[in-house]
């Protein structure tokens, strides 16, 4: 039997096959598609995913392929410089296409181990009280403990399960694609530069080898929203809204998205979960979703890794739900609330002016921009210190950095007094005994995920801890 099925081959399933990978479990990954997209959807990376790379160890590699760009100008396009002293190491957008991130993703995964099958549609998912079939659409049966829908917006996984998608439907539509222009590059970016002082849901830029990607509002909301926009289709659009279409030629893909809005009603149906944008859609407004899908694998690879090995305490796996939902809501309102001040009404252009004005303000802006790069995010651990629950950004020791302690996937107890003891988790936690100016608590109980699960200096209340989310102590 396998240990657990992950359905889909996007950046959510690889990074959750290389989170169970690191525990030992073993991990099939089926993908309906044979090969693997090469249009460009998402752009880049926000902190907290380039964050969670630098935890496991793969940061330089993406480095290698991306460019670092200043923080600002997420918010609905408010463009605003950074907050200051920002709580990360890693100030800054890795901008790198969507294609190179799923290669280096699925390169990890199959280092590990992990099995990645494509050309395999799953049809069917039953289970019981011992495991999980799934029915391929070519007649084949696979056993496994768990499976994880990570197949996307239209997951067959959730519609299977009956689990609810609650929300809105698209109100807008825009156009999305990649081709070329005969357009000379000053006059593409004087009227790109023109045409965005009023419409932000618009762009014409390079991508490389003389393919320009192309933004641009769609008319209304296709009927059949499954079938991809013609070259005409973009080619009157651009007419419409920029009085020319640059002469497109060519295309590379051609797509559309809405700002339709939905949020699973539960993560977890027994054995089956759900996670990326299975669970939840949204807007592209802030370029928040392929970094909320990296970072739900984050959250629940190690939970489901000591599931399988049987030595999760009780109800660590809920956990991922009642600690994942919450975050993907406020994402959602976030971007609704991008999309209503990118509209071109009177209305919201007067509540965007106000906001502009009032992110001129350090908290305001620091605050939104927390939000869209995810370090704001607090779980509810019951802690009282403010550090509870929060991720710990990458803080110097004497030995080194944090983040170079966590590449295994273990917890770690970072411990300033040296007088204090995990060796009943030796196995799945990191005793160290180091000191840094950066860190002003005796000692802190760090999860597999980074966030913090414990602060104090007395051994008891540590153990208690220890055993809330890591189990039972060997002997």
């Amino acid at each position: 039997m396998i240990d657990v099925i992950v359905v889909g081959a996007g950046p959510t399933g690889l990074m959750l096959a290389a989170e169970l990978r690191l525990h030992g479990v073993r991990v099939l990954v089926l993908e309906r598609e044979t090969e693997p997209p090469p249009f460009v959807r998402a752009l880049g990376l926000h902190v907290r995913s380039i964050e969670v790379l630098d935890q496991r160890g793969l940061l330089e590699r993406f480095l290698e392929h991306g460019t670092k760009h200043p923080l600002g100008g997420f918010f609905a396009g408010i463009r605003k410089p950074a907050p200051d002293r920002l709580d990360t190491a890693h100030p800054y957008v890795l901008g790198i296409p969507q294609p190179v991130t799923d290669r280096l993703l699925a390169e990890r995964a199959a280092e590990l181990g992990a099995e990645i099958r494509r050309g395999r549609e799953v049809a069917g998912v039953s289970q019981d009280e011992h495991g999980v079939t799934a029915e391929l659409a070519d007649g084949t049966r696979l056993r496994s403990r768990y499976l994880v829908g990570c197949d996307g917006g239209r997951s067959t996984v959730r519609g299977l399960l009956g689990i609810g998608f609650p929300g809105e439907p698209s109100r807008v539509e825009t156009l999305l694609g990649e081709m070329e222009v005969t357009a000379p590059p000053e006059e593409v970016a004087a009227v790109t530069a023109e045409v965005r002082e009023t419409q932000k849901r618009f762009g014409v830029g390079p991508v490389g080898d003389g393919v320009h990607r192309v933004l641009v509002p769609a008319e209304g909301v296709a009927e059949d929203r499954s079938a991809p926009p013609t070259l005409e289709d973009f080619k009157r659009r651009l007419r419409a809204v920029a009085g020319t279409d640059f002469g497109v030629h060519s295309p590379r893909w051609l797509s559309r998205f809405g700002d339709a809005t939905r949020l699973a009603e539960r993560y977890r149906d027994g054995r089956v979960l759900l996670a990326g944008d299975a669970a939840h859609i949204h807007p592209p407004t802030g370029g928040q979703g392929l970094n909320l899908g990296i970072q739900d694998a984050f959250n629940l690879g190690w939970k489901l890794a000591a599931e399988v090995g049987g030595r999760a305490p009780r109800g660590l796996l809920d956990t991922y739900h009642t600690e994942r939902h919450p975050v993907a809501a406020d994402v959602l309102d976030n971007t609704r609330v991008q999309m209503e001040l990118l509209s071109t009404e009177p209305g919201p252009l007067a509540v965007r002016r106000l906001l502009t004005e009032l992110m001129n303000f350090d908290e305001v802006n620091r605050r939104l921009t927390e939000k869209i790069i995810a370090i704001g995010i607090r779980y509810d651990l019951g802690g009282r210190h403010p550090l509870v629950g929060r991720r710990l950004r990458d803080v110097a020791l004497k030995r080194g950095r944090l983040y170079e302690l966590t590449h295994d996937g273990r917890g770690l107890l970072l411990d300033q007094t040296g007088r204090l003891s995990a060796a009943g988790w030796a196995d799945r936690v990191h005793h160290v005994a180091d000191t840094g100016e950066e860190l002003d608590v005796p000692a802190a109980l760090l999860r597999p995920d980074g966030h913090v699960a414990w602060v104090g200096d007395d051994q008891t209340d540590l153990l208690g801890h220890l055993a809330e989310w890591f189990g039972d102590p060997t002997d």
